[in-house]
C-alpha cells in the first residue's frame, strides 16, 4: 500500500504500558494532510479523564523508574533511539504528510532527532553523573522530579517531543506526553516505537486531543511535578492561569514569536540574502525561530532588497512529495486566513507589498501560500513589533544606522534568537553584540541555526527564561546536596557558649584565642561556611 495515502490504524492513547480507546468520548481530532485535504489519516478520539489516568499511572511508574541506575536508563533511551533509526523513512514520511513538510526537511528532522537523543547519551550522561568530593564528605547528585508533562507543538513534531521526553525518561522521570493536535499520527509513531523499548508500566504515556481540552487538562492536574510547554503565546498565557496557585512547579516555556535579522552595510550580499530567505520561509515560516523581521541599514539596503525579492519569487511552492519543492503549506485554513488578514492589516496602516500575500494553487487541494515580503515604515506609529507574523511573512525595515538598528530590534517583543550580518573584521562587532538584547545571536548565519549543545533561552514574551538543549536536564531534575560527617562525636569541636554536659573541655573552640588553622577550619565547617 502507498504510504503517502495510507489511512492509519488509531490506536488510541498510550497509557500504562498499553494502547487503549478512551470508554467516554469527549469528541474527535482529525488527521488531515494539510497539502491535500482528500488525504485523511484518521478520526482520533479523545477523553479529559484519560489526561488524569494518564498522570496517575506516570506517578506509578516513576516510583519504579526513579530506582533504575542511570545506565540502565540510558540503554533504554538508546533502544528508543536505534528503534527511531530502523524506523526513520517511515517516520519522515508521516511528518510530510501530517505537516505538510517536503520529504526532504521531513528526513532531516528525523536525523535532528537521532542526534540529539545521541547528544543525551553522550554528554546528558555525564551531566546526570553525581560529583563526589571525598576529602570533606560531600555529593550532590541530580534526581528525577517525578511526573513530567510535555505539551509539544506541530511544526516540529518528532524533535520537540522525542527529545523532550527523551530527557525527561534519561533523567528518571515519568513522563505524559500531548502531541499536537494537527500531528495525532506523528505522536502515536512516538508511542508505538516507545512501545518497543520495554520500559515499566507508566513511565511513557501519551494522551491525544487539542490544547484547549486535554493541554489544559492535563497541565492543570496537580500531580504532575514539572511541565515543558512549546506552543504560542498565547497558549503559555492560559497555562500560566492554570498553574497560577502553584508557583513551586517547574516549567519550560518556549513561545517562539519569530526571530529578527539585522544586515549592515558591510555584510556578504548573497549570503545575507540566502540566509535570511531560507530563515523566513523554510517550513513555511512555521518554527517558532524563523525569521519574521529583517532591519537593513541604508548603504545596503536597495540592492539587499532587490536581491531578496528576486530570489524569493524563484522559491518552489508543492507537495510534500513532489520534487523540488521548498515550501510546502501552512498548517490549516485558520492559519492561512490569519496570514492573509495580517497582510491586509500592513496595507492598512500605509506598508507596502514587495511580495504580496496569496494562495498557492498547486494541483492538489491544500493550504498554499506564497511567500510575503513587506516593507514596513516604522516611524508612522505602526511598526508591527508586537506581534508574530504568520506564516511565510517577512517584514522588512530601513535603518540609518547599526546603532538604530539594535534599538529597534530590542523594542521587538520576540526575542528569541536574531541574525547579524556582517564582515568578521568590523572592529564594532563585539559592540553590536553587546547591544542585542536576544536569546540567541548567529552571526552570518539564519536564526533558524541551533546547537542543543547550546541553551536556548528567549528574551522578552519568547520564553520564560529557562533554558532548554542540554540543559533541559537541569530543569527535569533537582540538585540534591548531601555532607556526611565521619569523625566520632567526642572529637567533633564545640562552638562557645555550649556547655556541652560531658564535653572534655579540650575540645572546645575559643574563638578569642589564638587557634592552629585546622581548628578554625573545623569552626567554619560547623557553620556551614567552609569554601572547600
Amino acid at each position: 500500500m502507498d504510504d503517502t495515502r495510507e489511512r492509519l490504524l488509531r490506536r488510541g492513547d498510550y497509557v500504562h504500558g498499553s494502547f487503549v480507546k478512551p470508554e467516554v468520548v469527549d469528541g474527535f481530532i482529525n488527521g488531515v494532510n494539510p497539502g491535500d485535504r482528500s488525504d485523511v489519516l484518521g478520526r482520533f478520539p479523545f477523553s479529559e479523564a484519560s489526561a488524569d489516568d494518564a498522570v496517575d499511572f506516570a506517578a506509578i511508574g516513576s516510583k519504579v523508574w526513579r530506582r533504575v541506575p542511570l545506565s540502565d536508563r540510558a540503554a533504554a533511551v538508546k533502544r528508543f533511539r536505534d528503534q527511531l533509526a530502523r524506523f526513520q523513512e517511515r517516520t519522515a514520511r508521516l511528518i510530510a504528510r501530517e505537516v505538510g513538510k517536503p520529504i526532504w526537511e521531513a528526513r532531516q528532522e528525523v536525523l535532528a532527532t537521532i542526534r540529539a537523543l545521541d547528544l543525551y547519551l553522550d554528554e546528558g550522561v555525564e551531566l546526570l553523573a553525581p560529583r563526589v568530593i571525598e576529602d570533606i564528605g560531600a555529593r550532590s547528585d541530580r534526581l528525577p522530579r517525578g511526573v513530567v508533562g510535555v505539551i509539544s507543538p506541530y511544526n516540529m513534531p518528532l524533535l520537540v517531543p522525542v527529545s523532550h521526553v527523551g530527557a525527561a525518561i534519561l533523567a528518571g522521570n515519568a513522563t505524559v506526553l500531548k502531541p499536537s493536535k494537527f500531528t495525532p499520527g506523528v505522536g502515536q509513531a512516538i508511542a508505538e516505537l516507545w512501545d518497543r523499548c520495554r520500559l515499566p508500566r507508566g513511565v511513557f504515556n501519551l494522551v491525544q486531543g487539542p490544547g484547549s481540552v486535554i493541554g489544559q487538562r492535563l497541565a492543570a492536574n496537580p500531580g504532575l511535578d514539572a511541565l515543558l510547554l512549546t506552543g504560542s503565546y498565547a497558549t503559555a498565557t492560559a497555562i500560566r492561569q492554570l498553574t497560577i496557585d502553584r508557583p513551586e512547579l517547574p516549567m519550560l516555556i518556549q513561545a517562539g514569536g519569530s526571530g529578527t535579522a539585522i544586515v549592515l552595510d558591510d555584510a556578504e550580499l548573497d549570503r545575507a540574502v540566502y540566509e535570511v530567505m531560507v530563515g523566513a520561509f523554510l517550513t513555511s515560516g512555521q518554527r517558532h525561530n524563523s525569521t519574521g523581521r529583517v532591519i537593513v541599514t541604508e548603504g545596503i539596503y536597495q540592492r539587499f532588497v532587490e536581491r531578496l525579492v528576486r530570489q524569493t519569487m524563484r522559491l518552489s511552492v508543492g507537495y510534500a512529495f513532489e520534487p523540488d519543492v521548498f515550501m510546502g503549506p501552512v498548517i490549516s485554513e485558520n492559519l492561512r486566513t490569519r496570514y492573509r488578514r495580517f497582510s491586509r492589516a500592513l496595507a492598512s496602516k500605509g506598508h507596502v507589498a514587495l511580495c504580496e500575500a496569496a494562495h498557492d494553487s498547486p494541483s492538489k487541494r491544500g493550504f498554499y501560500v506564497r511567500p510575503a515580503i513587506y516593507r514596513v515604515s516604522w516611524d508612522n506609529g505602526h511598526p508591527f513589533l508586537d506581534e508574530e507574523p504568520p506564516g511565510p511573512t517577512l517584514l522588512v525595515y530601513k535603518a540609518k544606522s547599526w546603532e538604530e538598528a539594535a534599538a529597534l530590534h530590542n523594542q521587538a517583543t520576540y526575542r528569541l534568537a536574531t541574525s547579524l550580518f556582517t564582515s568578521l573584521d568590523n572592529p564594532l562587532l563585539p559592540e553590536i553584540g553587546d547591544r542585542l538584547k536576544t536569546g540567541a545571536l548567529n552571526v552570518n548565519r539564519s536564526t533558524i541555526g541551533a546547537s542543543m549543545r547550546l541553551p536556548s533561552v528567549g528574551l522578552g514574551r519568547s520564553s520564560n527564561g529557562v533554558p532548554s538543549g542540554l540543559e533541559l536536564l537541569t530543569v527535569v531534575t533537582h540538585a540534591r546536596s548531601q555532607l556526611v560527617e565521619s569523625r566520632p562525636f567526642e572529637t567533633i569541636a564545640r562552638l562557645p557558649g555550649v556547655h556541652w554536659d560531658g564535653t572534655p573541655t579540650d575540645t572546645t573552640v575559643e574563638l578569642e584565642e589564638e587557634t592552629e588553622d585546622d581548628d578554625v577550619l573545623d569552626v567554619s565547617s560547623a557553620l556551614e561556611l567552609s569554601e572547600q
